[in-house]
């Protein structure tokens, strides 16, 4: 077999509450005494072919059942449960039959399934058209493949499930012996690629959901040596009162946010870009205009930055943390792709660019050929008025689809407003911007724009659950930095980020707090664990994680899932 990185396992993270559930075997094996429960699989996908056996060790009635699932408002948002509304399952369940989108009528049934002793197994074809569900019973396929629905978004995951006593163990590829409950099957087969080991030998083009077989978006790929760190990075440094260089990035930034880590009530948050120039600064936490300071960041080098003496961002009492960002080197173009022309430099392999244009109220491009998921609009020479953001789900709703703002200046919650965005969701090609003086300034407005590239940034929601047993939220990635606000609630911006946690899961988080001046808290235990593809909630301050709050993120990766064995 060859090396194919980490395989697909029982997630046990993110099973619902209800059921008392005993893993063993590294997770791979799953045992219920009784209730309800469900878990799905380390991984998802948007795309590919893929295949996976569990066998039954014990328990063949109630509702026992294998389900493909997907997060039309769940996988993502990091509340995974049993198929309900909102969601998109096909369920193969213990009686036989087949339900598809948690149709209350079988679509197929009289089918044999999901017996003791059994090797169950699903293939999963998301790109066909229309997507395809296959199952399959010892080898043989159980009945025809079911069509998903067009409806579905998201990423997909395998999933068992059960009500009462049962027993299944998972082999994504790892053990055609499932944990040593089985013989090895005759095939001991790998898929196209090489990677696993099947008791049956998967269709064909049906690929093992492991590391290696994952997709990466080609603009960031290790393989092809384009890392996420040359693109975002993050870090501290300490303060000394006269000018320093901070070094050890492995690109020129031309945004870098600064950020006082003293926890006193004058700890603000700076931004630099290189499009407005070195020596100028805005701040995330104020509705000040663009200020010239020449002793703040005094230039944007080869590997990081050079700050001068201001004490703001260079006080030798304190500590800073930054995160930095790569455009083009300050090296801009005019971009007329809308009704406004703009001055861009974009990054479209990360999916970052900076945007200034004069006016509004028209279409505006960001010059990333895909379209953006998180903007932060200023207008620069306001003193009055604070920074907004677009996020899709920043709304009331998990669901998305209101097209108001958040202000990124201050704590307040989702105002739906149309005079921001024009109630238009931005294109591959253009941003809609409104009446509103944020987005319309005759003297000067930026936008930062990030769009999602898969395996290095995410942009998502998920729903909280007031329990340091915290959602698990999927990224596709481990991330280096993330930045959490509950959108229908007054709750600060709060920033995580590995560098100022010296150890990924450390017994007492510190954040910054974005958008205030209260620089960097701690709490007593930790909030959250970064994770190899995501991070999961360990807090229950309604900050973060409260009873059925609706919260959204971005995060940035350290290093894509697919890649994190080898670098």
């Amino acid at each position: 077999m060859a090396a194919s990185g980490t395989f697909a396992n029982n997630n046990t993270l993110v099973y619902p509450v209800g059921g008392t559930l005993a893993p063993s075997h590294n997770n791979r094996e799953i045992s219920s005494t009784g209730g309800s429960w469900g878990v799905p699989t380390t991984m998802a996908a948007n795309t590919g072919k893929w295949y996976i056996e569990y066998y039954v060790n014990a328990g063949s009635s109630g509702r026992n059942a294998l389900v493909v699932q997907t997060n039309k408002t769940k996988y993502n948002q990091g509340n995974y449960n049993f198929p309900s509304t909102g969601e998109y399952d096909i369920t193969l369940n213990s009686n036989g039959s087949i339900y598809n989108n948690n149709d209350s009528t079988a679509t197929q049934s009289g089918l044999t399934a999901l017996q003791t002793g059994d090797i169950m197994a699903m293939a999963l074809n998301l790109d066909a058209s229309p997507r395809t569900l296959q199952y399959y019973r010892n080898g043989t396929a159980i009945g025809t493949a079911e069509n998903i629905n067009t409806s579905a978004t998201g990423h997909f995951a395998f999933m068992i499930m059960g009500h009462n006593a049962s027993t299944m163990t998972i082999n994504a590829g790892q053990d055609s012996s499932f944990a040593g409950a089985k013989s090895t099957g005759t095939a001991n087969a790998a898929d196209d690629n090489g990677f696993g080991n099947f008791y049956y030998t998967p269709p064909s083009g049906f690929l093992a959901m492991c590391t290696a077989n994952l997709p990466v978006d080609e603009n960031i790929d290790p393989a092809q040596g384009s890392f996420p760190l040359e693109h975002c990075a993050h870090g501290v440094y300490s303060g000394t009162g006269t000018a320093q260089n901070i070094t050890g990035l492995d690109f020129q930034p031309d945004c870098v946010w600064v950020s006082q880590r003293s926890t006193n009530t004058t700890a603000n948050n700076y931004q630099f870009d290189s499009t407005s120039g070195v020596n100028k600064y805005v701040q995330l936490n104020s509705a000040i205009a663009l200020t010239d300071d020449a002793n703040t960041l005094t230039a944007f080098n080869s590997d990081g930055f050079s700050i001068g003496s201001d004490a703001n961002t260079n006080n030798s009492t304190d500590t800073y943390s930054f995160v930095a960002w790569k455009a083009t080197g300050g090296t801009t173009s005019t971009n007329t792709d809308g009704t406004i022309t703009s001055t861009v430099q974009a990054n479209q392999d990360a999916g970052f660019s900076i945007v200034q244009y004069n006016g509004g109220n028209g279409t505006v491009g960001p010059g990333l050929g895909k379209a953006p998921k998180w903007i932060i609009a200023r207008p620069l020479a306001s003193g009055t008025l604070h920074s907004v953001t677009y996020h899709p789900h920043q709304g009331t709703s998990q669901t998305g689809g209101e097209l108001g703002y958040l202000h990124f200046g201050n704590n307040s919650s989702f105002s739906d407003y149309n005079a921001i965005w024009n109630d238009t969701v931005p294109s591959a090609t253009v941003v809609t911007v409104g009446s509103a003086g944020n987005v319309n300034d005759s003297n000067g407005i930026q936008l930062m724009c990030w769009a999602e590239i898969e395996g290095y940034s995410k942009m998502g929601t998920y729903k909280g659950n007031a329990n340091n047993d915290g959602p698990f939220v999927y990224c596709g990635f481990r991330p280096q930095v993330i930045i959490i606000k509950q959108a229908a609630a007054s709750n600060d911006w709060g920033m995580y980020t590995q560098a100022i946690n010296d150890n990924k899961n450390d017994e007492s988080n510190q954040v910054q707090r974005i958008d205030s001046t209260n620089g960097e808290q701690g709490g007593t235990g930790r909030a959250l664990d970064f994770l190899s593809n995501g991070f999961k909630l360990r807090t229950s301050n309604s900050t973060f994680n409260g009873t059925s709050g609706h919260y959204i993120f971005i995060a940035y990766a350290d290093v894509p899932f697919k890649y994190n064995n080898g670098y």
